[in-house]
């Protein structure tokens, strides 16, 4: 019988030259020439079009490896997945502009299965609904060129999310090798873990942003503030704050002299109200129409407003005592908010910032919107990178398996960027950053200041919301 099998030769033992100069510096950190080769073969098999790039897959188009020698590099070889990261992100950081953007995200991997590391039934964006996946908290730097549709922006670093049911099994995390010290952490305190990985490798952020899965989250609020971060981060349409006139009249309030009886009366915090009442009590006039950058589709253009307010929690008048441990007012911050263009469909949105009161609208916005980059690389590293392909089991060959993704990513990045080398010799072009204080750029509309401002050009003064719309609370 005729054999009609077709043989697919496979990509050359030789090492690609860019491909290998790229990799020289990352040498010292494998120390035997195997696991160097090993590496060579694997970063070429994550830059292959193959459709899944396992070491199978990788082992059978790339020549000069074998599948045993990809699991060895990925499993038993001597070396250390942040070691990578940080070395890689260290000489990212060379070439790329002070003041960026770091921003904070999560992905799901769909996986079957039981037994791989950190896999259950759990909420994956990737999905749009709850699944069988792991999930990777990362952090990506972004250059602040934000209107440009093609700035330059790098993974940091990843980490799996261990959900609790994990972390409390001691013989599913003993078979999937997750380490001793390695206890449950919620995705935003991973996530101030990546802020502080990225502070220690000096990767030059000013900024953080995120999506209301953290901006909801109020310690991880308070914990970008602890670390003097300024952020945008996205909020839900309940989330709670306080305007400021009002928690400065409650701060002043006079108290009726203690008679020695029964504890002291506490003042009363002023009144708590959702993101999505403030901004459905806004005047017509305090809405202002914002593109913030060309899309693949044609100018991305919405409906802006902003409003000094402080973040909040809790409110005394529902049964709760003033000095419930719920009861929060944190400082004074914009809260935006974002709605379609009359005549045009789209979900409201809502955003939480502690950017200054001088802060410009288009520069808000601008930020609010920085998160785009993020998910493109997502679909970059899955796609073309290997991201989502890895199959083995354990918490250690996960991670250094993204850490490979994210050097075959940076490689990209790279080679697209030196393409665009200018004249003067620099390997990336220096990026226009917005000033974020002071004096706004031309044709920017200035946010007001003083206590209820609201962005708005012609009447600053202007309070934010009828009294009468801000009588229902909750």
């Amino acid at each position: 019988m005729e054999n009609n099998s077709i043989c697919v030769p496979k990509a050359s033992p030789i090492p690609l030259p860019e491909l290998e100069a790229y990799l020289a510096p990352y040498a010292p950190l494998f120390r035997r020439e195997p696991t160097r080769r090993s590496l060579e073969r694997y970063i070429t098999g994550l830059l292959t079009d193959l459709r899944h790039k396992t070491c199978d897959t990788i082992a059978d188009a790339v020549a000069g490896t074998s599948v045993e020698r990809l699991q060895h590099l990925l499993t038993d070889a001597d070396w250390q997945a942040e070691a990578l990261d940080e070395q890689r992100v260290r000489r990212l950081v060379q070439a790329s502009p002070r003041g960026g953007v770091l921003i904070l995200d999560d992905t799901g991997l769909p996986k079957q299965g039981k037994r791989s590391v950190g896999v259950a039934r759990q909420y994956s964006g990737t999905l749009g609904k709850v699944g069988n996946c792991q999930v990777v908290v990362s952090a990506e730097y972004a250059a602040d060129d934000l209107a440009s549709s093609t700035p330059l922006h790098w993974p940091v670093t990843a980490r799996l999310y261990l959900p609790e049911r994990w972390a409390n099994d001691p013989e599913r995390r003993r078979k999937a090798g997750v380490p001793e010290e390695q206890a449950f952490q919620t995705k935003p305190e991973i996530a101030l873990e990546l802020v502080d990985q990225a502070r220690n490798w000096q990767v030059p952020f000013e900024f953080v942003v995120s999506d209301a899965g953290y901006g909801d989250n109020p310690g991880f609020l308070e914990g970008l503030e602890e670390r003097q971060v300024r952020y945008v981060c996205g909020v839900g349409s309940d989330f709670g704050v306080r305007l400021p006139h009002q928690v400065q009249a409650s701060e002043s309030a006079s108290l009726p002299e203690y008679q020695g009886k029964g504890r002291p009366r506490l003042p009363r915090p002023a009144a708590l109200y959702k993101a999505e009442k403030i901004s459905q009590g806004l005047r017509q006039e305090a809405w202002q129409t914002i593109t913030w950058r060309e899309g693949s589709k044609g100018p991305l253009c919405k409906q802006f407003a902003a409003v000094r307010v402080h973040r909040a929690a809790g409110n005394a008048g529902q049964g709760q005592s003033v000095n419930h441990s719920r009861i929060m007012t944190g400082p004074e911050g914009w809260l935006l908010a974002e709605r379609p263009v009359p005549g045009e469909q789209g979900d409201c949105k809502w955003y939480y910032s502690n950017l200054p009161a001088d802060t410009p609208l288009e520069r808000l916005v601008a930020l609010a919107h920085a998160r785009w980059m993020k998910e493109q690389f997502y679909q970059q590293a899955k796609g073309e990178c290997g991201l989502r392909d890895y199959q083995g089991r354990r918490w250690d060959g996960f991670h250094r398996h993204l850490a490979l993704a994210m050097l075959a990513h940076s490689f990209l990045v790279q080679h697209r960027m030196a393409a665009s080398e200018p004249a003067e010799g620099a390997f990336f072009p220096l990026c226009r950053r917005a000033d974020v204080a002071g004096s706004p750029p031309a044709g920017a509309h200035l946010v007001a200041r003083g206590p209820c401002a609201v962005a708005h050009s012609h009447q600053p003064d202007q309070s934010p919301v009828p009294s009468p719309e801000l009588t229902k609370q909750y």
